[in-house]
């Protein structure tokens, strides 16, 4: 069943009402197949940008929905509930468009905006490289100013639509230090590797992107050289409040199938829901998905207040995706064998779940995060 909500406006319900309507129509029927067949749903972004759901929390002056992110998070929750894949990759589309926004110049704001809010133009982000996970500063993917243009080199690790996106978010080192740049997707010398045979998110494409002399117009640096490395660590904390929310949303779609199923199997003459064991386990399931969901709303009330968030932003990513992941797995124990098997959901569940606890900085990282934000208090 639908989780309950506690939303600030009537607009807002009908957004997230909109949203359900999309995810149980448009979605639903289809994520089965693409994700037995690894295919990208392409198609399933431009009706997101359509519908006004990738561009929530911008503002309507460069095409947004000038919404609130306690508002945009729960229509995330609400896309990652119905198809995990499709929930990170607005996410990461949302974050892909942080740079801009943030570090871009009014010029560029309304030049590129418009299309990349409204879904014309699907985004990823190139932080990470095989070398260089948790630690971007040591990344070698280099970028030479040549007049007019930047000549970029490199390979750029785990790109969630890798090869798929029609721009990309890319940190390179400069003779100033590291800088952000705004790729094309089309750009000569830009190609994607073989993308990764992962255990789950089949239908998110993640790829090494490949620079071999890709040259990049100087107008589209977001920022000034040596701005990079603060332009990307200050979307991550909003990136994390993203997987949260969409972990958050893979865990009550667990919970809903495990509810659903202890219902309708009987064991000893009566519904297995009814077994005092059985019941424990689905009440501290339901404990965690609403636990996770106060966590990261909480975040988001101070990003929306214009406070510092990160060490909230941390906990709420660290304690979402371990919820999640606990949760997914009770599921699956619920179901018994039949939730070892491909009849139902949860098997997906568990496995689209463990990468949350990996990207945007693995929960580890999270925990040293949060550990010196309380040293310093």
């Amino acid at each position: 069943m639908p989780a309950e909500r506690l939303l600030p406006t009537r607009e807002a319900e009908d957004l997230i009402a909109l949203t359900r309507q999309i995810v149980d129509k448009e979605m639903r029927p289809i994520v089965d197949q693409h994700e037995r067949d690894g295919s990208f749903p392409r198609e399933v972004f431009r009706l997101l940008g359509k519908a006004g759901l990738l561009g929530l929390p911008y503002p309507e002056e460069y095409g947004g929905g000038g919404q609130s992110y306690e508002v945009y998070l729960q229509v995330l929750e609400e896309i990652g509930a119905g198809w995990a894949s499709v929930g990170v990759g607005t996410s990461v589309h949302a974050l892909s468009c942080f740079g801009l926004f943030t570090a871009g110049t009014e010029d560029q704001r309304q030049r590129w905006l418009p299309d990349m809010l409204g879904g014309d133009l699907l985004g990823a982000y190139c932080l990470s490289e095989a070398h260089a996970g948790s630690d971007p500063g040591a990344m070698r993917t280099s970028a030479r100013r040549d007049g007019d243009e930047y000549v970029i080199n490199g390979a750029k690790a785990w790109t969630t639509h890798g090869g798929q996106a029609d721009f990309y978010k890319v940190m390179a080192r400069t003779d100033n230090g590291i800088t952000c740049f705004l790729v094309p997707g089309d750009a000569e010398g830009l190609s994607a590797d073989h993308p990764e045979d992962k255990m789950g998110l089949m239908g998110s494409t993640t790829a090494t992107m490949l620079f071999d002399n890709v040259r990049v117009p100087v107008e589209r640096r977001l920022g000034e050289e040596g701005q990079g490395l603060s332009i990307a660590l200050a979307g991550l904390d909003s990136g994390r409040l993203g997987i949260a929310a969409v972990a958050t949303g893979v865990a009550q779609g667990a919970l809903d199938a495990a509810v659903r199923y202890a219902k309708e199997r009987e064991t000893f003459g009566q519904p297995i829901i009814d077994h005092q064991g059985l019941a424990f386990v689905l009440a501290d399931m339901a404990a965690a998905v609403e636990s996770a969901r106060a966590t990261y709303l909480a975040a988001a009330r101070l990003r929306d207040a214009g406070r510092p968030f990160t060490r909230q932003a941390s906990i709420a990513k660290l304690v979402a995706t371990d919820n999640a992941m606990k949760v997914t797995t009770d599921a699956v124990q619920v179901l018994g064998g039949a939730g070892y098997t491909k009849d139902f959901p949860v098997e997906r569940y568990m496995r689209e779940t463990k990468v949350m606890q990996i990207f945007e900085g693995t929960n580890q990282i999270q925990r040293l995060v949060i550990g010196r934000s309380l040293k310093k208090q």
